[in-house]
């Protein structure tokens, strides 16, 4: 009579079918006091939670510093996270700690910035040179005449912002743009310099006639934009000075509807956080992903500005 009761058990145990496999996947951003990263972190929760076993982690320095991040993706290793996906602020720091997660049987992919050379087995986000083209060319379809201009970028180690600002000079090359010694300055992602250094600019060229930041940066503080530009409105929109910056944010969106910008090229960050839940549980199951996945570009002017907002 046990024996047969013993049966009925392990009859029943069969029959109940067994609990998906929970997976949790880290995002990592460049800062978190970045306003871009938010909506990769808000793509990342909203597909997790379609997925159902996935749990989106999202960890990363407060502040753009390359050091603080190779920690905090080592800690992460320590936790024994089931993914890693990471926006490089270091090239060769993040590929000594992408090879840390991935001999510790982690898969990693990187989104926003890459590290090719790494061990990572995909890029999730944009064409960086075509983004910096795209600038290049939006400015020379609005001003073909040229004059003097400067960029502004964030962090000298990040390999996508250095696309971004070869991808402008390519789109100049052989125009009537100049770009000024010492172009580009680096904000190091932090958005109160980024707008001082427009302004440091515009000061000490009197006769800049462009400044196009490859990120958003400056536009991310908007009052501290809205001040700088508010002194150069007449000529933003008489066409003497030009402001053409990357990111479309909806701050950003409204700031050039409100006339304080003359364009805008855009990403779009919350499918980075989409698709990076996805090609990590591909990657987890053991499945194949494509190595490069681009999310396309949005090219923003007054024109189309309000379908945007929309």
């Amino acid at each position: 009579m046990r024996k047969m009761l013993l049966a009925a058990v392990a009859l029943a145990a069969l029959a109940v079918p067994a609990a998906a496999e929970t997976y949790r996947f880290a995002v990592v951003p460049k800062a978190m006091n970045n306003p871009f990263f938010d909506l990769a972190r808000d793509g990342c929760v909203k597909r997790a939670k379609e997925l159902g076993n996935v749990e989106c982690i999202y960890k990363g320095p407060v502040e753009h510093e390359p050091a603080t991040q190779a920690q905090i993706i080592q800690d992460l290793i320590a936790q024994g996270v089931d993914g890693l996906a990471i926006s490089v602020s270091d090239v060769a720091a993040a590929t000594r700690s992408i090879k840390a997660a991935v001999d510790a049987g982690i898969p990693v992919i990187t989104f926003d910035a890459d590290a090719p050379g790494s061990a990572r087995a995909a890029y999730i986000g944009t064409n960086n040179k075509d983004f910096g083209r795209a600038l290049g060319e939006m400015l020379l379809e609005m001003r073909p005449e040229g004059g003097k201009f400067a960029m502004i970028s964030g962090g000298p180690a990040a390999k996508n912002l250095a696309e971004r600002v070869e991808g402008v000079r390519e789109a100049l090359k052989g125009s009537k743009w100049e770009e000024i010694p010492g172009s580009p300055l680096f904000c190091n992602d932090d958005i109160a310099l980024g707008v001082q250094q427009m302004q440091d600019l515009k000061t000490a060229n009197p006769d800049l006639a462009a400044i196009v930041p490859v990120g958003g940066w400056p536009m991310f503080a908007p009052e501290g934009f809205k001040s700088f530009a508010s002194k150069y409105k007449k000529d933003l929109e008489d066409g003497k000075f030009t402001l053409v910056v990357a990111d479309t944010l909806r701050v950003q969106l409204e700031l050039l509807k409100e006339g304080y910008a003359n364009g805008l090229v855009g990403q779009r960050p919350f499918e980075m956080g989409e698709k990076a839940m996805d090609a990590l549980l591909a990657l987890k199951k053991g499945e194949k992903v494509e190595e490069i996945i681009y999310t396309g570009l949005d090219r923003v002017t007054p024109a189309n500005v309000d379908e945007l907002l929309k």
